[in-house]
């Protein structure tokens, strides 16, 4: 039991014997002691003023009192500062925390809890090649599926890949006008480079069609409707729906083009699925409960066939399920497999990792769900993000308005290979080991920086900035690992010294205590860390992990500024150093590993 939970309980133990009333962990708060103030936790007294009709002040000293004398391997010593208890924490305490955990590279992790939860991230368009905003995606649903599992869940990471519907084809009917036959082969190209870049010759074609339109006489509105690209694009997604072989066999060439070029990003910046559902196969199930739905009167058909649900009495407004020529929209397909995911797995929680601009679609789903009463309903999770964008005028796109994911990790390890240069220690490496670093600095940096905010805001990503190895970043975490690495391959941690016996002797001339400030500092930080992953699953928000593992490593590196570890005053202190440095090191990477990002032993 954690020290937070220990106190907590004694807590309640002790309000209860001394005042005779029943309490419970919600009638106070627990927090870390104040760095300007003496105390290790503090209990904070004002919640319990009015029912114990007593001051602060007199609360404090009985509890602060009863709290040593009945655990006084916990607690050592209080006082009391206006409404705050604060309590210093036994060093035997942080000892055996020492002892226990050094060396479990699982620490702060839970044993299964029996639940299911499904995460979907990613949901990529067969149109074009991933961008930016997937990166954030990617990272953030990646991250939290761990964060789950490190939390006892059995955690299924799914995608949704958007492989239908009229922005394929507008791809499709630009190849072929204009391909003359070229595959991404014959042209040495990424096949969802290859593909992306039809889907830009379709909207340079129906622009330059529209405004032929609008010369010859037609409005605006005629002109875009009337176009003979966008009639043909309209007209070969019926002609998918209806199954004609020729337009089929097109639609799967140009996917498995796709599909190559996303599974080399996938495998570069380390995203992976366990399930891969395709809204070619979803739509159809979506159309059936669209029929279910009309029989329950859920929703209604309008006179020209098309069928909408009224949701005015729930504060929104009029949404369409299903075209009037019976062709699918999103919603119809996010039906369908809300219901598919729940029947294959019977999934405690699904969540949708998902931009922004979608929240008013997600919470429209689940109010469609619960009216069509499909399981599970309730249990559908928006996790909304903010977008990410550049600063201007950095890394533009070969279109020159989105960014390519590609080209970033590209300029990412770019970056990284001129910061590493430019500190000169790399020049023992291999050329392998440094393609390796460079990848593995340039994409840490990269995920760090993106999972670093609150995914609930907008956020600006600075290459330049995100590979600094002194700032909040993750380059300067990855260092004080690789740093840590580096003592622990000089000096031998001795399982068998005197911290492991708990008898730590007294340096001369200093303290009675057997940490320093700043030794303490870190192992009661250490200890935090199964806390800190059970706050980011509850918040859904792996910033929670990259704060604390930043604030790990920023101790660490004032705790290795200030004390020796090699030339240490005693041999025992050595060990307790070396011990501290293990579980350093063994906490930064596990926090680090939730984030996808991985820790280079070297630098």
């Amino acid at each position: 039991m954690l020290i937070v939970e220990q106190l907590q309980k004694s807590t309640v133990e002790s309000l209860t014997a001394l005042f005779s009333q029943t309490f419970t962990e919600k009638d106070f708060q627990v927090n870390q002691t104040k760095p300007e103030f003496e105390g290790d936790y503090t209990v904070v007294l004002f919640s319990l003023v009015k029912s114990l009709k007593l001051s602060p002040g007199d609360i404090g000293n009985k509890l602060g009192k009863h709290l040593i004398e009945n655990n006084p391997s916990l607690f050592t010593q209080y006082n009391i500062i206006k409404g705050f208890l604060n309590l210093t924490v036994a060093d035997a305490y942080w000892m055996e925390v020492l002892q226990k955990n050094y060396t479990d590279v699982c620490f702060g992790k839970k044993q299964m809890n029996g639940k299911k939860v499904m995460v979907e991230y990613s949901s990529p368009n067969t149109n074009k090649p991933l961008h930016l905003g997937h990166l954030r995606n990617n990272f953030l649903g990646w991250s939290v599926a761990e964060i789950f599992k490190a939390s006892g869940y059995d955690v299924i990471k799914s995608c949704i890949v958007n492989d239908r519907g009229i922005h394929i084809c507008k791809s499709m009917i630009a190849w072929q006008l204009f391909a003359n036959g070229a595959t991404p082969q014959s042209t040495n190209t990424k096949g969802d480079h290859f593909v992306g870049e039809y889907y830009v010759k379709f909207n340079d074609e129906y622009k330059k069609q529209v405004e032929e339109l609008i010369t010859a006489g037609k409005t605006k509105d005629e002109a875009e409707k009337e176009a003979p690209i966008m009639k043909a694009t309209q007209q070969m997604l019926l002609d998918w729906e209806a199954g004609k072989p020729g337009t089929m066999e097109l639609w799967q060439k140009m996917n498995s083009w796709v599909y190559a070029g996303f599974d080399i990003t996938y495998k570069t910046i380390g995203s992976d699925f366990d399930k891969m559902y395709y809204e070619s196969n979803t739509y159809l199930l979506g159309k059936k409960i669209v029929e279910e739905g009309l029989q329950k009167s859920v929703f209604n058909k309008e006179a020209d066939n098309s069928v909408w649900i009224d949701l005015t009495e729930d504060g929104l407004d009029k949404k369409i399920v299903q075209r009037k020529d019976g062709t699918s929209v999103y919603m119809t397909q996010d039906i369908g497999l809300a219901q598919q995911k729940y029947e294959e797995y019977k999934i405690d929680q699904s969540i949708y990792v998902i931009g922004d601009e979608q929240n008013y679609h997600m919470k429209v789903l689940k109010l469609i769900a619960e009216k069509l009463q499909l399981p599970n309903a309730k249990n559908i999770y928006h996790l909304s993000y903010g977008m990410v964008e550049l600063p201007t005028g950095k890394m533009k796109s070969r279109e020159g308005t989105v960014v390519d994911a590609d080209d970033i990790v590209d300029e990412m390890k770019k970056v990284a290979q001129e910061k590493t240069e430019e500190l000169g220690k790399v020049k023992d490496f291999t050329v392998d080991e440094l393609t390796t670093l460079y990848h593995t600095i340039g994409l840490g940096a990269l995920k760090f920086f993106l999972l670093r905010v609150d995914p609930k805001k907008k956020m600006i990503f600075n290459p330049e900035e995100s590979i600094d190895f002194h700032g909040f970043t993750g380059p300067f975490i990855q260092f004080n690992h690789a740093r840590i690495k580096s003592i622990l391959r000089k000096s031998i941690v001795n399982g068998e010294s005197s911290i492991v016996s708990g008898e730590l002797s007294v340096i001369s001339g200093q303290s009675s205590a057997v940490f320093l400030p700043l030794e303490k500092e870190l192992i009661v930080a250490l200890e935090q860390f199964p806390t800190i992953i059970q706050q980011a699953c509850d918040e859904m928000n792996p910033s929670a992990i990259a704060i604390y593992v930043y604030n790990i490593a920023k101790i660490f590196s004032s705790f290795y500024n200030e004390h020796s570890i090699a030339n240490a005053e005693t041999e025992d202190k050595k060990q307790l150093r070396l011990h501290l440095a293990a579980m350093t090191a063994n906490v930064i990477k596990s926090g680090m590993g939730l984030l996808g990002v991985e820790v280079p032993e070297r630098m």
